[in-house]
């Protein structure tokens, strides 16, 4: 691994090789692929919110899996070949990569965000207007009662 440059340097090496050098991280053995806490998922570099614990679910992968993206989440898809038997679409933030999207979702968008937990960060629900993100407590419907 190249040494991290200074504005990465909060990252450890699995944060870093997998945002900044498209790594994965092995299934079933990373901080969220269980996880059942409601709460914000915001990207490890930067620090924007990407997914909900609303949105997520367990799709049996061993990463965690989202069926969207938060509305204004700064999400963009790319192609990925690296696996010439296996083309994929990519998913990256304004941080780097995150994982990848696939169309066997099992809710109404269809959509199975598989996502690196070593890319997120997690804001539990109770620490969101501490951490700067209040305004996302009215997206949590299923987790409370309102």
């Amino acid at each position: 691994m190249k040494e991290k440059p200074s504005q990465l340097a909060h990252l450890t090496d699995m944060q870093y090789r997998v945002t900044q050098e498209n790594a994965t991280e092995p299934p079933f053995q990373n901080e969220f692929w269980d996880q059942e806490a409601p709460g914000l998922y915001v990207d490890v570099v930067t620090g924007e919110p990407l997914f909900s614990s609303e949105d997520k679910f367990d799709a049996g992968c061993g990463w965690p899996s989202f069926d969207r993206t938060l509305g204004d989440a700064p999400v963009s898809e790319h192609r990925d070949t690296s696996i010439p038997v296996m083309p994929r679409t990519e998913v990256r933030s304004n941080g780097g990569h995150l994982g990848h999207v696939f169309p066997d979702g099992p809710t109404e968008t269809g959509l199975r965000y598989c996502i690196n937990s070593a890319a997120l960060r997690f804001i539990p629900y109770e620490q969101l207007d501490e951490a700067g993100y209040g305004k996302y407590k009215e997206i949590f419907t299923k987790s409370f009662d309102k």
